[in-house]
């Protein structure tokens, strides 16, 4: 792996864990010395986290993590609400090789117990409906939106009701798909949405800190 690639893969997990907040000044001496690069691909790196919109440039030698608030989440949930209902349409119009059946019977039995293996599967539902839905343009403006879906997730993490919640919604997302019932997918999708932005900004409203930084 090119060292570019590993900085960018390594800052992008960390400001998706919220290990660098929002707000955070990334010093490229720091950075470099700290992932073991040199400036060159540092640069690189954090060039595609600035295009991501996950970076800001405040002065020529001042980077930091963008700042991210309950505006920025809704607009990102009115983006991601547009395509993963298409996705879901157009996933439920094509013939089901079993892989959705499969994947709600993977939600049935998840263990939230053990939350990396439910993002996992959340991860493996995304790429089925990504490769159901057969449409590159939709994939591509879908990885953008999870790209900073990663940062407001985490806000779910504390709240048992609601990861159940979820688990129970993907479940009926995957059984429409697997039915060819394109519009109880999107209707199933719209629903999951709703409830994760809901969720999503009560937390925020209750500690905004985790998210939004300082300046």
């Amino acid at each position: 792996m090119r060292a570019s690639d590993r900085a960018y893969r390594e800052l992008l997990e960390e400001i998706q864990a919220g290990s660098l907040a929002p707000g955070a000044v990334l010093s490229e001496t720091d950075q470099a010395a700290r992932l073991g690069v040199s400036r060159t691909p540092l640069r690189e790196a954090l060039g595609r986290l600035a295009a991501d919109g996950l970076l800001v440039q405040q002065s020529p030698r001042v980077t930091v993590v963008a700042p991210i608030d309950a505006d920025d989440i809704r607009h990102l949930f009115t983006v991601r609400r547009a395509l993963e209902e298409t996705a879901a349409r157009l996933a439920a119009s094509s013939p089901d090789d079993g892989t959705f059946a499969g994947l709600a019977d993977a939600f049935a039995r998840v263990d939230l117990d053990r939350l990396e293996d439910y993002y996992a599967l959340i991860a493996r539902f995304d790429a089925a409906v990504d490769a159901a839905a057969a449409n590159d343009y939709l994939t591509a403006a879908l990885r953008t939106v999870r790209t900073h879906l990663g940062r407001v997730r985490r806000l779910a993490r504390d709240n048992p009701e609601r990861l159940a919640a979820s688990v129970a919604e993907h479940r009926v997302i995957a059984d429409a798909i697997a039915a060819g019932d394109p519009e109880l997918a999107a209707h199933a999708t719209h629903l999951h949405l709703h409830h994760a932005l809901t969720s999503v900004l009560t937390a925020l409203s209750a500690d905004p800190a985790p998210v939004k930084g300082t300046p």
